[in-house]
Parts: structure tokens; C-alpha cells; sequence
């Protein structure tokens, strides 16, 4: 079968609400900085009351990886949860407007989940350091029944959101994307988030690498958290030992991509880090866009620093500018 698609992502529908603070804020808070919370529908009204909002848009991990590869070029599908309501309506503009296919079907609230659109409120400091408090709303009613076989079987790479992880349904739903990508002939790839994400499910992170994966996304922290070792090289002998194929980014020593016996090691773009929101699902999305158009190793890690160094340089996870004109082309 041919395919339609080269990509697919699977992950939490979130729209993204930017506020800057400073690091008093968080600390009145009781938030650890670079981390990622969940909270309830009453908590996150009350944060959102409290902060300036800079920015609101369609968000969630693989959803902006999703967008940024569209704006390379790529054919790009989405899975993934909103309610009927207008977060969830504007949700789906905002992917079809990227020229995204979004054929998941709206909760329907007449199933006793009254339930509103996801939403992460980004509270951004000033060394560009994002700390996130997430209201997984409908995302937590994201089943296996809603990874549609048709477009898994139709897409080239499978790339799975580690944050949607901590709904109940969500691993089983992974390992059924899994099993009909690959009696597909296709690849899955999955990023791993954050570091607590890891932390609250590590044997089933484990799990889910050593026997579906077939490309790994991670930055420093995640794979140390992955591995549990504060050694960035430990853990990499160790995720070369667990799957075939990793790409990790470590901030500004750029990133190394792992390929069996192969390494290679990509310098960062240099650039003035204004919001680091959507760093590593601009890096996700360059590499993957490379991949599927059969660029080099070297060319899809420079690909991805591009991507992610444009992201970083402004409020917001998604480029403003033509990452095509950023390479040089």
C-alpha cells in the first residue's frame, strides 16, 4: 500500500496559553521550573486569572511537531481528543489550516464525559525556561478505539506523544498503533516528553522501546530519567543497546543521533533563546521531514537544529518563519 501520509502523530489536543512570569511567581506557586503538572479545570482557571496571557493557540507536543513538519513540506496526519465545544472546534481549524488531516471524532458530551478541550498554560521566564501546567480535559478520553487503522496503515512514520502517556487508556492505545503500523510496514517513533513524564511511568517507557520502537526522541534529561543515571553517555549506551534508532538533544551541545554502530553528533543553530516552548517537537519535526524524503543522517540532524533554533527565538512553539528560507534554499 501506498502511502498518504508521512507522518502521523498521535497525541494530547491541547491549546497552548502563553503568559510570561517571573521565577517569584513559580516559586509562590510551588512549581519546579522546566516541569510539566497536571492540574484540574479549577486550578488552571485560577493560574489563567492570575498571569497575562501573551499568546493562545492550537498546541500539544505532536500536534506542533505535526504543524512544523507540514511547513517543511511533509504530508501529515493528527490523532487525537477535543471536546464539541469552541476550544475544540478552533483546535481542528487551526491543524487543517496547517494543511493537516484531523479525521478523529469530537468527544460527544452526551456520553457522560462532560469534559472541555485540553489546555497548557506556558508560564515562560525570562531565560526562556517554559514550565507547564496542563488540563488533559478530553485528552483523557483518547481510547485505542480511536487510533483509526486506515490512516496508521496509510502513514510512513508513526510518531507517539510520550505526555499522552498518563491518561488511563493511552498505553494500550500506543501499543495497538504500534502493532498496525508495523504489520504495515511501517515505523514508530515516540518522544518521551519530559523527565517526569518518565518518572511516573519508566518500566512501561521501558517496555514500550525495547519492543515498538523503532525511532526515539529525547532530550538530556529524559533519557537520564529513562536509564537513571545522571550520565548523558551512560544513557546512551544503554538506549543504543534498546533500539536501533535515537536522536537526543542536549540544549546548547546540540544533539547526537544514534543509528546501530553509527553516531553523529549535530551542533546547535546559535540563536537568542527567547521561549524554549516547542523545542523539541520543531527538532522532532525537522528530523522526521528529512527522514521521510530520504535526506542523509547529517542533513536531517541539521534539519532538526534549524527548526528548533527558529522555534526558540520567539513566543510560541510554531515557526514565523520559512524554515526552507532559514537553511538556505
Amino acid at each position: 500500500m501506498d502511502t498518504l501520509y508521512d507522518l502521523c502523530g498521535i497525541g494530547n489536543a491541547i491549546t497552548d496559553i502563553l503568559a510570561k512570569v517571573d521565577s517569584g511567581f513559580l516559586a509562590k506557586e510551588g512549581m519546579i521550573p522546566g516541569s510539566m503538572t497536571l492540574v484540574d479545570s479549577e486550578r488552571a482557571k485560577t493560574l489563567r486569572a492570575q498571569v497575562r496571557v501573551e499568546r493562545e493557540t492550537g498546541g500539544g507536543s505532536a500536534a506542533n511537531t505535526c504543524a512544523v513538519a507540514a511547513q517543511f513540506g511533509a504530508r501529515v496526519a493528527y490523532l487525537g481528543k477535543v471536546a464539541g465545544d469552541d476550544a475544540g472546534q478552533a483546535f481542528a481549524q487551526d491543524l487543517r489550516g496547517c494543511g493537516i488531516t484531523f479525521p478523529s471524532t469530537p468527544l460527544d458530551g452526551r456520553l457522560g464525559a462532560n469534559l472541555a478541550t485540553a489546555c497548557c498554560i506556558v508560564l515562560v521566564t525570562p531565560d526562556g525556561q517554559r514550565t507547564m501546567n496542563t488540563y488533559l480535559g478530553a485528552c483523557t478520553e483518547f481510547t485505542p478505539d480511536d487510533v483509526l487503522p486506515d490512516i496508521i496503515a496509510a502513514s510512513s512514520v508513526v510518531y507517539l506523544e510520550g505526555y499522552l502517556f498518563d491518561p488511563p487508556h493511552a498505553q494500550e492505545a500506543f501499543r495497538r498503533a504500534a502493532s498496525l503500523a508495523h504489520n504495515a510496514g511501517r515505523q514508530v517513533a515516540l518522544t518521551l516528553s519530559d523527565p517526569f513524564c518518565v518518572g511516573r511511568h519508566r518500566e512501561a517507557f521501558l517496555d514500550l522501546v525495547r519492543g515498538h520502537i523503532d525511532i526515539l526522541f529525547a532530550n538530556e534529561n529524559e533519557i537520564c530519567a529513562l536509564y537513571q543515571t545522571e550520565n548523558f553517555e551512560t544513557a546512551a549506551r544503554h538506549v543504543a543497546g534498546d533500539t536501533s534508532f535515537a536522536a537526543l538533544t542536549r540544549s546548547e551541545k546540540g544533539s547526537v543521533i544514534i543509528r546501530g554502530s553509527e553516531r553523529i553528533t549535530v551542533e546547535p543553530v546559535p540563536t537568542q533563546v527567547v521561549d524554549t516552548t516547542g523545542a523539541g517537537d520543531a527538532y522532532a519535526a525537522g528530523f522526521l521531514a528529512g527522514l521521510t524524503s530520504d535526506r542523509t543522517l547529517t542533513e536531517c540532524g541539521r534539519l532538526a537544529s534549524v527548526a528548533a533554533s527558529e522555534v526558540i527565538s520567539h513566543y510560541g512553539a510554531r515557526p514565523l518563519a520559512n524554515p526552507w528560507k532559514e537553511m538556505g534554499y
